[in-house]
């Protein structure tokens, strides 16, 4: 099938593009390289640079390509700066995607994959009296910062074409994505920041007193559900992630392990918008989409670091 992958030159974007086509795919690429990398894209892929609120040069794209399936990964993806510029966040966010379900309408696409977040768009989970943990798809979502609200927006609007045009949809709530080419600098990733600052022997920093935990989820296990989304026959939201929590705390010493890092963290107040606890149950994802994550958080953050120590050389 031919997929247009928005964001494909990015970390996670780029891992689904090769996944993709591994499977057989035939894909292009749309990207505005604001943290992509061309680097990331093979040479015999077509790169199109452009930003997914301009509707006439995503309109030139769509009539030269003509996507059968539009896996869309393109985002703001920055929680704290979400909160900081609610309105580019909308931007890019909210009127990119429908900029892209409008196009999908147009050229009759079979399906529509998008990236959505599982512990922003769920935030705390409260019940009436108590969290509740792990989070299913059918937990309430409660959003405490502008980026998880603009999933959500997104959501009810993939499911409103849906309803109204016959558009297809799977929707992947990830939990927290972590693996080789994220950005120590980039938006957002704790294991990435860890992970460059130790390797070049500078401060570490954790928010608040690091008990707070994440799902954390190798790429690799993310790209291999994009590549299920696209090919199963299948409508509906789906969470992605390994269903076991752990601090960061234990990361950052899983992590100084790893790179023999020596230096003892500082702390720093947690902002207002941060999530206590959040992990969630992909069982839904097993049952219909048959995928499981497979990668263990010990065996991921050692993929990790040998990619980190290997860019880090390179760069030098």
């Amino acid at each position: 099938m031919k997929i247009l992958v928005t964001g494909g030159a990015g970390f996670i974007g780029s891992h689904i593009s090769h996944w993709l086509r591994k499977a057989g795919h035939e894909i292009a690429i749309i990207d505005n390289l604001r943290t992509g990398k061309q680097t990331n894209v093979p040479a015999d892929v077509p790169l199109y640079e452009a930003d997914i609120r301009d509707q006439a040069r995503l309109a030139e794209l769509f009539a030269k390509e003509r996507p059968q399936v539009i896996v869309h990964q393109a985002a703001l993806a920055n929680v704290r700066e979400s909160m900081q510029d609610p309105i580019t966040y909308a931007e890019v966010n909210i009127i990119g995607a429908l900029h892209l379900l409008e196009l999908a309408k147009k050229y009759n696409c079979r399906k529509f994959v998008f990236a959505s977040t599982g512990g922003a768009v769920y935030g705390e989970g409260f019940s009436e009296t108590e969290r509740i943990l792990p989070f299913t798809e059918d937990s309430p979502p409660q959003p405490k910062d502008n980026y998880g609200a603009n999933k959500l927006s997104c959501e009810y609007y993939i499911d409103l074409y849906s309803q109204n045009y016959d558009l297809p949809y799977v929707i992947l709530r990830y939990s927290n994505v972590y693996g080789p080419r994220q950005d120590a600098k980039g938006e957002a990733g704790v294991i990435a920041i860890f992970t460059g600052a130790m390797l070049a022997a500078h401060p570490t920093h954790i928010t608040g007193d690091g008990a707070q935990t994440r799902d954390f989820i190798y790429v690799d296990d993310i790209a291999r559900a994009n590549v299920l989304a696209v090919a199963g026959d299948v409508t509906g939201i789906y969470n992605v992630g390994t269903g076991q929590p752990t601090d960061i705390n234990t990361i950052h010493r899983l992590l100084a392990e790893l790179t023999d890092y020596r230096l003892k963290p500082s702390h720093l107040p947690a902002p207002a918008s941060e999530v206590r606890a959040t992990y969630l149950d992909s069982s839904k994802a097993g049952q219909e989409l048959g995928w499981e994550a497979e990668v263990d958080l010990r065996e991921g953050l050692r993929r990790t670091v040998e990619w980190a120590r290997k860019n880090q050389k390179q760069e030098c």
